[in-house]
């Protein structure tokens, strides 16, 4: 068979598993060095040290040019391959068998999916992510602010507890929201509140998302002196409230984002939003044009290979309030929690509604074994915690140990013995895809 211009062969062993290196990202809403998982995951990957003072945001896996994954040189057990200096990218379109052909035929040669890790100190921007069609479109008229042309579908598993902003609330908490905060109303108009208080369930999905999206642009595109006296007025009335009652988690939620954030229309926009707590081991998933910010924790972020962003609020940088406007679906209600399904005993499987990926925890045990099956598809593992030995094929054990990445070609069985606890993810394009006929 021949795809994306290629004829396919069975990958070589010696292309079966490939170490990485990675690249970090240093926003200013990443935690610091010494605090930060991904710092320390950063540092055991490249071998270099941390800043303690420098915050670490994110661990990029993958073929993303803006944070591009380097085939690590190796001569142990016999894995020779490349160098600091070939990227994960330019070695896949020497070598295109190693994704697999069904992969290869839909996506040409590259990975589909991006992983990383998060450290989130602060909160990142109120923001969503455009489709294909709108993406594409975004890029061409602004290729330096909108880096690519694909759509970015992603998952947020969360490794500690996990806090976010994700889609809009029901109808019923809006209007409770309008009768409690009078900093709302202000922002929205007596106008766009009685369009809200007078919509009801009976007027169908389709009049009520209408309704939101005229009275949620309205508040989003009010001028910055309005809204600074919004927060203002919001910031005092709950701290003189606070003395005379608990306040909502919601309202303590917003006054931590003007503490962040002061005077920025994102403070008062999560008063719309869904305040979603993750456990350990849960996991959110987001779809095209979907409002969210991720607000405090460490998770491990999947999503198909694209930095498109569109922000709105929570940020010092570029804001697009028209485009988010105009493109959110406006769908209500809280967002499906994912609680992973059990594979074997070690192994559950986070399966979103994308192709283009799905993320596996496994714990391990010390001295025990355990098989990835092979699959049609390319997979990148990450240890996080502990040591062991991976194999592939007839190769002999590789040691993995905390901080390694490590790249496994389609149709590669990969079985892992632990030396001591080991705590890894999987990603890979999504089961349901490789399996489909």
């Amino acid at each position: 068979m021949e795809a994306a211009g290629f004829a396919m062969k069975n990958p070589r062993e010696e292309e079966k598993l490939q170490r990485l290196q990675c690249s970090v990202q240093n926003y200013n809403w990443g935690r610091l060095g010494e605090e930060s998982q991904v710092a320390r995951l950063f540092a055991l990957n490249s071998g270099s040290r941390f800043e303690p003072g420098k915050p670490y945001a994110e661990l990029w896996i993958g073929t993303h040019d803006s944070g591009p994954s380097f085939l690590v040189a190796s001569h142990e057990n016999g894995i020779v391959d490349g160098s600091e200096e070939l990227t994960l990218k330019s070695w896949l379109s020497r070598n295109p068998n190693v994704l697999g052909d069904k992969v290869l035929k839909k996506w040409g040669c590259d990975l589909p999916f991006l992983f990383k890790v998060l450290s989130v100190s602060k909160a990142l921007s109120i923001q969503a992510h455009p489709d294909k069609e709108l993406a594409w479109t975004l890029h061409k008229l602004q290729p330096d602010v909108y880096k690519d042309g694909n759509h970015k579908p992603e998952m947020a598993l969360a490794m500690t507890d996990f806090q976010a902003l994700c889609g809009f609330i029901t109808l019923k908490e809006l209007k409770h929201v309008l009768h409690t905060v009078p900093e709302v109303v202000e922002l929205v108009g007596t106008t766009g509140a009685s369009l809200v208080l007078k919509v009801s369930d009976q007027d169908g999905q389709e009049r009520i998302r209408a309704v939101l999206q005229e009275v949620f642009t309205k508040f989003m595109s009010e001028s910055k002196e309005k809204v600074t006296e919004a927060v203002n007025r919001l910031k005092s009335r709950l701290h003189k409230e606070s003395q005379v009652r608990q306040l909502t988690d919601k309202e303590k939620l917003v006054l931590q984002l003007e503490r962040q954030y002061p005077a920025d229309v994102g403070v008062i926009a999560a008063f719309f939003l869904n305040h979603v707590k993750l456990n350990p081991g849960e996991a959110l998933y987001l779809g095209a044009n979907e409002p969210h910010a991720y607000l405090y924790g460490e998770c491990i972020e999947c999503m198909a290979t694209s930095d498109n962003v569109v922000r709105a609020g929570l940020t010092p940088k570029y804001i697009d309030v028209k485009t988010l406007c105009s493109m959110l679906t406006y769908k209500q209600g809280s967002p499906e929690i994912l609680h992973g399904v059990p594979i074997n005993p070690y192994v559950t499987r986070y399966i979103p509604p994308f192709d283009e990926f799905e993320v596996d925890c496994c714990i391990l045990p010390q001295g025990e074994t355990v098989t990835f099956p092979a699959v049609p598809g390319p997979s990148i593992f990450l240890v996080v915690t502990g040591k062991g030995l991976m194999s592939a094929g007839s190769l002999e054990g590789l040691v993995a140990t905390e901080g390694n990445v490590l790249f496994a070609a389609a149709n590669t069985k990969i079985r892992i013995t632990s030396a001591s606890k080991l705590h890894l993810y999987r990603t890979g394009v999504n089961s349901r895809f490789l399996q489909a006929s």
